[in-house]
Formats: C-alpha cells, sequence, structure tokens
C-alpha cells in the first residue's frame, strides 16, 4: 500500500492518538447531542421505560461503527501491491463523498434537528419498542457510518496499525464524559462555534484524503499524469520531524505532489469551504398588511 507517511514507519503514535482522537470527539459528540435529545424528550414526557430501548438501538449502532471500520481497515492492510493502491483510492474517495455530504447537512439541519427527533420519537413511542430502537440505531448510525469511513481514509497510510482505532475510542469516550456533562448542565459549549471550527478541520482532513486517492489512482494506472510533479519539497522538507508526521498522519500531506493531487485539494477546498461557509438565508418575517383608516 502506498505510503504517504512520514519515514518509513507511518506517522507517530502521537499523532495517529490526535487526528483520529480529535475525529471521535467530534463525531462523538454529534451523536452524543441527538442521543441527550432523545433521552432528555422520554425523560420529560416520563417515558423512562423507554430509555432501555433507546441504549440498545444506540449499543447496536456503536457496535456496528466498530465492526465497519475494523473489517474494512484491518481487511484492507493484509492486501499489498496495485490492489491495495486501488482499494484505497476507491475507499478514500467514498469517504470523502460521504464525509462531505454530513458535513454540509450537519450545518443545514442543525437549526432543526432537535424539533424533528421530537416528533420522530413521538411517533416511534406510539409504534412500539421495535420502533424506538430502530430510530435510536439510525440516528445514531448516520453519525457512525460517516466517523467509520473518515477514520478507514485517514488511516490507510498506517499500514494496519491499531492506534487510529485507539485514538478514536478514546475521542469517543470523551464525547460521551461531555454529553453527560452537558446533559447535566455541568458545562456549556457553544456548539455554533464547535460544529464550525471542527467542520472546517474536516474539510481538510477529506482534501487530503481526495488527494491521496488520487495519488493511488494514479499509481495503478486508473488517473493520468504520476510523472506530472507540481513541485518537490523533499530536499528540505523533513518528514520525520514532528510537523511532517503531523501534516503526513492527519492531512495526507507530502511534501512531492503530482500537478492533478494539488489541483483536486484545491478545488475541493474552494468549492466545500464556500459552501460550508456561505451564510444561511434566512426566510424574511411575513409582512402583515397595516389596518387603513376608513375613508369618510
Amino acid at each position: 500500500m502506498l505510503n504517504i507517511a512520514a519515514g518509513s514507519s507511518g506517522p507517530s503514535v502521537a499523532t495517529q492518538l490526535f487526528g483520529s482522537g480529535l475525529i471521535g470527539v467530534r463525531e462523538g459528540l454529534e451523536a452524543g447531542i441527538v442521543v441527550m435529545i432523545l433521552v432528555a424528550f422520554l425523560v420529560k414526557s416520563d417515558r423512562r421505560d423507554a430509555l432501555k430501548w433507546v441504549w440498545l438501538g444506540v449499543g447496536a449502532a456503536i457496535a456496528m461503527v466498530l465492526i465497519i471500520f475494523a473489517v474494512i481497515h484491518y481487511g484492507t492492510s493484509t492486501v499489498t501491491g496495485l490492489t491495495a493502491e486501488a482499494i484505497a483510492g476507491v475507499s478514500s474517495l467514498a469517504a470523502v463523498v460521504i464525509v462531505t455530504f454530513m458535513v454540509l447537512w450537519t450545518k443545514r439541519a442543525a437549526a432543526s434537528i432537535s424539533g424533528e427527533l421530537k416528533e420522530s420519537m413521538a411517533r416511534a413511542l406510539e409504534v412500539g419498542a421495535g420502533a424506538v430502537v430502530l430510530l435510536s440505531f439510525l440516528a445514531v448510525g448516520r453519525e457512525g457510518v460517516e466517523t467509520a469511513l473518515l477514520m478507514v481514509g485517514y488511516a490507510e497510510n498506517t499500514s494496519g496499525s491499531s492506534w487510529p482505532l485507539v485514538g478514536l475510542i478514546l475521542g469517543v469516550l470523551i464525547a460521551v464524559v461531555l454529553t453527560v456533562l452537558l446533559y447535566q448542565g455541568t458545562v456549556r459549549i457553544n456548539f455554533q462555534k464547535f460544529f464550525t471550527y471542527t467542520g472546517i478541520f474536516l474539510v481538510f482532513v477529506a482534501a487530503g484524503m481526495l488527494a491521496y486517492a488520487i495519488r493511488a489512482l494514479q499509481t495503478v494506472g486508473w488517473l493520468p499524469g504520476m510523472s506530472n510533479t507540481a513541485f518537490d519539497l523533499t530536499s528540505w522538507y523533513d518528514q520525520s520531524s514532528w510537523y511532517g508526521t503531523v501534516l503526513a498522519g492527519i492531512f495526507n500531506f507530502r511534501p512531492d505532489p503530482t500537478v492533478l493531487q494539488v489541483v483536486g485539494w484545491a478545488a475541493y477546498v474552494a468549492v466545500v469551504m464556500t459552501a460550508f461557509l456561505w451564510p444561511r438565508r434566512t426566510k424574511p418575517a411575513p409582512v402583515r398588511p397595516t389596518p387603513t383608516s376608513a375613508v369618510a
């Protein structure tokens, strides 16, 4: 498998833990907020009896995420040569598509997700326990699938290392603690700023994954331009340094990218970042006609 990481041993343990841990915190907190909304609705509705079905759905979703990540990551790590490059390129492209959709969807749906979840839970309670389990599973699983795909693309250059998975689990555990503290009112977070800043981070991570996918597909001959190098910084850029391992491990940066990699990275950041940061249009309040005085 093409190794774009620093040196021959890949990104440092600290880099793998930090990058995957930050992803775990961000995505875990998103899922935690969903669970918090569902739990709070049931408590306020005096339906604590349904909480066990919520936790069953959440547990099933978490198990699904871990299985998806483990199967894809460790399964592809045993494949070598051009086949590994093809798998890495295709899986990274799929991860870029899913992550991009979810980042943009989160921004658009943030204002209405609480009301929609409460309405869905009210309907699920009327149907029965199975509907509550399914709602919880889908609500958390949606975030979880994004996380699994993002982690697969992120960890493609770690040669089967377990540290990205460890970092992900630690990040999710931190998110769980934060969610509990939020629910209890112990801590407060400006969610708009949090998801804006972490969304920007994910856009750059996804852009690096796209560049990685392009390089992998160029290696197997599915894309042209493998010999067209945009620039070469290898003479002074130390890939084994702390900044080299961080940039390679988190953002998939390499000092000798091809022209197509640079163009793809720049185009992705320009388009997706603009769409992500573009102010949402607010519907103007309806103008009520002013009563006119009667004409004598």
